[in-house]
């Protein structure tokens, strides 16, 4: 399978084989991403939560947006990426200047009051590098003392926007998943908003059940599953070799608290998405007595990874995803669905995580239970189940 990658950096419906956006693009062209860095050392969640989901509302509201999507990134200190795409070429001036204004606002009303120093995440940061930029093309983020460079704190960039064709399939597959993408902001702004995600048990519970959720949509059989699961674990314990940052050890002591809710809810789910995938079908999911239902929360997240597989499918059998640079004019499409959905999962699920604001060392501990607690379910090893966990 590919290796899930570092961070890098309800839409309207769209056409099978690419993405979609919330303007009608038989119509209308839509302008150029505005893709705005918002450089602000605290949880984003209050960013987020007062400033971005209500400017994201009052956009689409006045017609003027044709996609968004936000992620949490490191590099040059802790910041929000924001991205936004005008309606139309003409709506871009408005967009960037409401942006500029409720962004501007914000940090007046509510500065993040803490300043980083990255002497003591050196050793950290100094491993990301590594994985983002692994030919040493670090010199323009990095001061003469060894140091990353630091932006300033409650402070905003316009920046280029740069697609990452090789990781998502070419341009169909950047389309894909930008379409992907404001459907997961939506998802986890709404969280924000009505859920206690302040608190880690709320959160860690939330990530793992959206991660059973795609991986049951994108990986219909159990077992494979768990050994996506074994390897994503595997990636960022390698990612980290020697800083004690990714382990195993401290996981397992949690386990016998976690595993019994873990197990009941994960198989849930999986019956509830064969269940949904058999009605998209027109088919049977098997089994006895009524089809699991989930909560209004994970049957919509249900709805759209499956939604999200079948166009991935429906791109790599018309040979639109090609998993190299634009440049690359040799490159072949990618048609093997045994590569393709391992390859796109990783960066997916990683980036809703991501937006969560799961820490990759939190992904890892989740991907490391989520894969015993399934192999011991499918291997009859469970003990009774306890009460589901989570929303």
């Amino acid at each position: 399978m590919s290796q899930p990658q570092p961070t890098t950096h309800a839409a309207a419906a769209a056409p099978a084989t690419g993405g979609g956006t919330e303007a009608d693009r038989g119509a209308v062209t839509p302008g150029e991403w505005q893709p705005l860095h918002i450089f602000y050392a605290a949880n984003p969640q209050p960013l987020l939560v007062s400033c971005i989901r209500p400017l994201i509302a009052s956009l689409r509201e006045d017609g003027l947006l044709a996609g968004h999507f936000f992620l949490n990134y490191w590099l040059e200190g802790p910041h929000v990426r924001l991205r936004l795409k005008p309606a139309c070429p003409e709506a871009t001036g408005e967009v960037r200047r409401r942006a500029e204004e409720a962004v501007d606002a914000f940090l007046r009303s509510r500065p993040a009051l803490y300043e980083v120093d990255t002497g003591f995440l050196n050793e950290f940061y100094n491993a990301l590098f590594e994985i983002e930029f692994p030919h040493g093309d670090r010199g323009d983020f990095m001061g003469e003392d060894g140091r990353m460079n630091l932006r300033p704190n409650n402070s905003r960039s316009w920046e280029p926007y740069s697609p990452e064709y090789t990781k998502y399939g070419g341009p169909a597959g950047v389309e894909l998943a930008e379409w992907h993408f404001a459907h997961s902001s939506d998802l986890v702004m709404d969280a924000f908003s009505t859920m206690n995600l302040h608190l880690r048990t709320v959160l860690l519970g939330t990530s793992a059940q959206l991660m059973m959720v795609m991986l049951s949509c994108f990986l219909p059989d159990a077992r494979k599953q768990a050994d996506y699961l074994d390897q994503y674990y595997e990636f960022w314990h390698r990612a980290f070799p020697g800083t004690g940052f990714i382990g195993s050890k401290e996981y397992d002591r949690n386990y016998a608290e976690t595993a019994p809710g873990l197990r009941r809810r994960y198989r849930e789910i999986r019956e509830a998405v064969a269940a949904m995938r058999a009605d998209r079908e027109g088919g049977t999911a098997g089994g006895a007595g009524e089809p699991v239902r989930l909560p209004a929360f994970l049957q919509g997240w249900s709805q759209h990874c499956l939604e999200l597989r079948s166009r991935v499918v429906s791109s790599a059998g018309s040979g639109l995803l090609v998993f190299a640079s634009p440049e690359d004019e040799d490159a072949e499409p990618t048609t093997d669905l045994a590569h393709v959905l391992p390859t796109l999962l990783s960066p997916y699920m990683h980036m809703t995580n991501n937006r969560l604001h799961v820490t990759i060392r939190d992904e890892a501990y989740l991907a490391h239970v989520l894969g015993r607690v399934l192999r011991e379910d499918l291997d009859g090893e469970a003990g009774p189940t306890a009460p589901a966990v989570g929303p």
